[in-house]
Parts: structure tokens; sequence; C-alpha cells
């Protein structure tokens, strides 16, 4: 099992955690956020913490209130804008991503995939190499890999694909999270995603019915959620029947897959489990734990991922 935690990134830093709480720089703000794997005691003291804190957020401001019970407001103790960017640079490539305070405590990126973006980069340059022959390009003899990214959020898995020269499609449930991927693939200097507001199940199934193959699957499911017609998606009864669909349109050859999961509950050995009962065994296969470690060598757990290569 490997245990993967975010390496020289410039403008990101877990400063520490602990007490339920963790302190994070993006760029030049710090944030002050809940985090309920932060179980031990923080390092730094209260006034310390105040002191570093440029905004933190507060629980509360949905109790009471059905589907917002995790809503909260920020406090703000120091000048800050509400929007603002930060970027991330791997090997051999980049991108930005605008950063904002939402009311659910996120901020429109997750650091601890840097790891996962890294592997996503590497394998689809790797699959773009004119020796993979499955999908040539138009006007080249480059070729250009089908990358599904399922649950995509703001998007940073899909602008690592796109950076290697991948054909991404990027699919949410969430217009307006889609709206922000779009802006940050364009002040990414980038172009060319294809963007799918849908159920993701029932984008899947229509690929089947199609005879639609991809090269790269890259899934990221919440615990819950609805599709934009209501759909209804809850991770302990729908995740294995969406994998099993996957595997219908993930091509035989040349291809992967990354299983990512926040939920409480979730190991890395279930994650590894479920993978390998939806798609098989045959093939380079990993799993482990995505961390972010603090200035003080306390480790933090975030997610859980499983990959698979045919």
């Amino acid at each position: 099992m490997l245990l993967l935690s975010p390496q020289h990134w410039a403008d990101y830093e877990l400063i520490d955690c602990g007490d339920f709480e963790k302190l994070e720089r993006f760029g030049a703000y710090v944030l002050a956020r809940p985090e309920p794997k932060a179980l031990w005691n923080k390092s730094l003291s209260e006034k310390e913490w105040s002191a570093l804190t440029h905004t933190r957020f507060e629980t509360g401001a949905g109790f009471g209130k059905a589907g917002k019970e995790d809503s909260g407001l920020w406090k703000m103790f120091k000048k800050m804008p509400e929007q603002w960017q930060i970027g991330y640079k791997g090997k051999g490539f980049g991108f930005n991503m605008r950063l904002g305070l939402t009311a659910f405590k996120h901020v429109g990126i997750f650091p601890e995939q840097a790891p996962n973006w890294d592997y996503i980069y590497d394998i689809s340059s790797r699959l773009t190499a004119p020796s993979v022959e499955p999908f040539p390009h138009p006007t080249s003899n480059i070729f250009s890999p089908k990358i599904l990214n399922l649950f995509a959020y703001t998007g940073g898995a899909s602008l690592v694909a796109r950076a290697a020269g991948a054909d991404v499609t990027h699919l949410d449930a969430v217009r307006q999270v889609v709206s922000w991927a779009r802006e940050n693939m364009e002040i990414s200097g980038m172009e060319g995603i294809r963007w799918m507001v849908e159920d993701a199940l029932k984008f899947v199934k229509r690929q089947m019915r199609r005879g639609t193959l991809y090269q790269g699957i890259i899934l990221d499911p919440p615990a819950y959620g609805h599709g934009p017609e209501g759909e209804r998606w809850k991770l302990d009864e729908c995740l294995f029947e969406l994998l099993q669909a996957c595997n219908a349109i993930l091509a035989p050859h040349n291809s992967f897959v990354l299983l990512n999961l926040y939920s409480n509950g979730y190991s890395a050995v279930l994650a590894d489990s479920l993978v390998r009962s939806a798609f098989g065994t045959a093939g380079a296969a990993s799993f482990g734990e995505l961390i972010i470690e603090d200035r003080f060598g306390k480790h933090l757990p975030l997610s859980v991922f499983a990959r698979i290569e045919r």
C-alpha cells in the first residue's frame, strides 16, 4: 500500500492540524477549516493560529435546514479577496485554478490530489505516445487517448490529462461547478475539453449502448448527491454498479482507471477490492492513501485511491 503526499508545491502548504481543524496556506492566504480526521492536538497555540489566519470557516449556518446542515460562514481576521488564483507545477506540466470561499468550507481544490495529478499526467503522456495506436489524432501522428473524468468538480484532473495531450470529457452534475472548471481551463491557457452536466451513471450507460471506449476513466465520487434531473446518488448503493458499467467502456488494452474516495469508513483495501472486482485483475494495480504532512511532521490522511492499468 502506498502513502502519497504532495511534494514541492510552492502555492500550497499544510501549516498545522489538530483539534479537528487544519491550517492551510493557499498562495498568499492562510485559511483555518474544520477537519474531522485531525484527532490529535495542534502543534501551534491558538494565539499563533490566530496570528497567521486570514479567515476561518465556522459551521452551523445551515443548522436545521435540509441539505445545508454542513454549511457555515467564513469569519475574516485579515483582508483578503473572496476569489484568487494559485498554480500547480508538476514534472513537465502546470495549470492554474481559481479558488473561492464557498458556503461548505471548500475552496475549489483538493491539494492532496497532487500525487494523482502526477500519475494522470505520466500515464496519459505514455498513452499519447505514437506507439499507442487506437486513437489517431486527425492532423498529426500523435495519438490522443480518450479520458473520462467523472464527478470532476473544478477540473484539476481534467487539466492534467489535457496538458498531456488527451481528448478529455469532464462530467459533473452541478452546472456552476462545470463553469468553474471551464474558467480554470481558460486561465491555464488551455482549450478543447468537452464539458458535460449530467448524471454519471446515466452518461456511462449511454456510452455503453453506443459502444464508446475510453483509455482512461477517473472517478472521484461523493458520499451523497443528486444528478441535474434529481437522480439520486448514494455511494454505498451506487458505486459498484457504476464501476461495472465503466468496465464496459474502458478499452481492453493501453488503458487505466483511477478511483478516489473521501468517505470516512472507506479504506484503501476496500477501494482496491472494488476496482479489482469491477475491472478484473489483469494488469498492474496499486492502492493507498493520499496524505499531507504539516510543518511538524504530522501526517493527515485525506482520501484513499485505487488504480488499475491494462
